[in-house]
């Protein structure tokens, strides 16, 4: 990896961005974005020749079906708040390949990027190395950094997944339910043992509340590497939580002390769920779960925390919020967050679901808080086609409550409309939700010149 000194950030220039791009493209060339091989040996081989840069610092491991990537960035955010030069790794991201790979809480420049990428191309050009390599990358720019601790988001499952090649000291579990089934199995249970792979000799393991089945997985695996474990709602939890602006004020019980009133600049209880989570994930690095955490630092931590693409306001008049739900589960905390965080007198949401999700279970979830559905498709070539998906939600809500729009600027013009439309004295909403790629795209438009007037 090229030498790199702390104070000097590396620059986002017309240049360095077209080389960025090439650096994405490079990546997906290699196999595509879903279709990862159930394997590490590419990866150790790729990582041992670049000298094993996942060895160079802790690592705390977070895995889970829904809440990864805010728990991971709420642990980033204390753990920086103490001192630490952070690493932070979460996929997929919303609009720039950089999102993924953060050091110091920001995404790397475009010029680390592809300087590292650069350097470590003629190493996975000697081995069978597939998709993969994001995690190998990610790895090489925090070595690069050099990073004090690293927080890693496995990509899917646990077991296979290309950051399992690190050894967590902390392996972090948010709640576990059905999602990618084709290729984690189709049962909660199978889909915990796959990801209860993460688990390492001696680790602290962290979970959140888990079905019993899964819960019985993460035991397992808890009790065969003699690692100690803490679950939510034995260990630790939420204790109370109180609508704010911009958020909420939590008061929770980690598993080494009780923290009052910390402002979270999230909606939903399941972001103050996922907060507990990250708390207790931080008291099991910093002090073995021992030594509770400085109030003041832990405050400061958690009201710096962002989350883009959850429950983000992007637009005002009416508000459009984006969420990147995707499952069942993740909708069903959608539906209770908007019911809870938000007073509108109508929700329209802005729809599109890709080909290997539960789009039926979806519509059903947010059905109960969703007046009308506008179907529309994303930039993904895996999304469902809009006719196909409104003829999905047609089938639970019926045809009075769903239009179609392929155009996604057509679909945000009439979410809008119908937005507008509330009866009573509160004003209408819009949601867009069901992929993470719809909620990228919409993410870029609100970035661009335009916006999204």
């Amino acid at each position: 990896m090229s030498p790199k000194k702390k104070d000097q950030p590396g620059r986002d220039d017309g240049e360095f961005a077209a080389e960025a791009t090439r650096v994405h493209d490079e990546l997906l060339a290699r196999v595509g974005e879903q279709a990862p091989e159930p394997r590490l040996s590419a990866t150790r081989r790729a990582v041992e020749l670049l000298g094993d840069p996942q060895r160079a610092y802790p690592v705390i491991h977070v895995t889970g079906t829904n809440g990864k990537t805010s728990t991971s960035r709420m642990i980033e955010s204390v753990l920086r708040a103490h001192g630490l030069r952070t690493g932070l790794m979460t996929s997929p991201h919303l609009v720039r390949l950089n999102e993924r790979i953060v050091v110091d809480g920001e995404p790397i420049s475009d010029e680390r990027l592809v300087a590292n990428w650069d350097d470590i191309q003629p190493y996975l050009s000697m081995v069978d190395a597939e998709l993969e390599q994001r995690g190998v990358l990610a790895f090489a720019c925090f070595a690069d950094a050099p990073a004090d601790v690293v927080v890693l988001e496995v990509g899917m499952g646990g077991e296979w997944d290309s950051t399992n090649v690190a050894d967590g000291q902390v392996a972090v579990f948010t709640p576990i339910a059905l999602d990618h089934q084709a290729r984690l199995g189709s049962t909660v249970e199978a889909i915990a043992r796959t990801k209860a792979g993460i688990v390492k000799p001696a680790a602290s393991v962290v979970s959140a509340a888990q079905m019993p089945e899964a819960l019985a997985e993460l035991q397992r695996a808890a009790e065969l590497t003699e690692s100690s474990l803490a679950v939510e709602g034995d260990a630790f939890g939420v204790e109370s939580t109180t609508v704010a602006v911009g958020g909420q004020v939590v008061t929770m019980r980690g598993v080494a002390g009780r923290y009052d009133d910390l402002v979270l600049p999230l909606f939903g209880d399941h972001q103050a769920q996922n907060a507990a989570v990250a708390v207790a994930a931080v008291e099991s690095f910093l002090g073995s779960g021992s030594q509770a955490l400085d109030h003041d630092v832990l405050a400061e931590g958690l009201a710096a925390a962002t989350s883009p693409g959850r429950l983000q306001i992007v637009a005002n008049e009416p508000t459009i919020l984006v969420d990147a739900a995707h499952n069942p589960h993740g909708a069903r905390a959608l539906a209770k967050a908007i019911d809870d965080y938000f007073q509108f007198g109508r929700v329209v949401a802005v729809l599109s679901v890709l080909a290997d999700k539960d789009a039926a279970g979806i519509v059903r979830a947010l059905s109960g808080t969703v007046q009308q559905f506008v179907v529309t498709q994303s930039g993904s070539d895996r999304s469902v086609d809009a006719d196909e998906l409104a003829a999905i939600a047609v089938g639970v809500v019926g045809a009075s409550r769903v239009v179609v729009e392929t155009d996604l600027v057509s679909a945000l013009r009439t979410a809008r409309d119908l937005a507008e439309e509330a009866e009573g004295d509160e004003p209408g909403g819009v949601v867009v939700t069901g992929s993470i790629t719809l909620v990228g795209d919409v993410l870029a438009l609100s970035q661009s010149e335009g916006g999204l007037s």
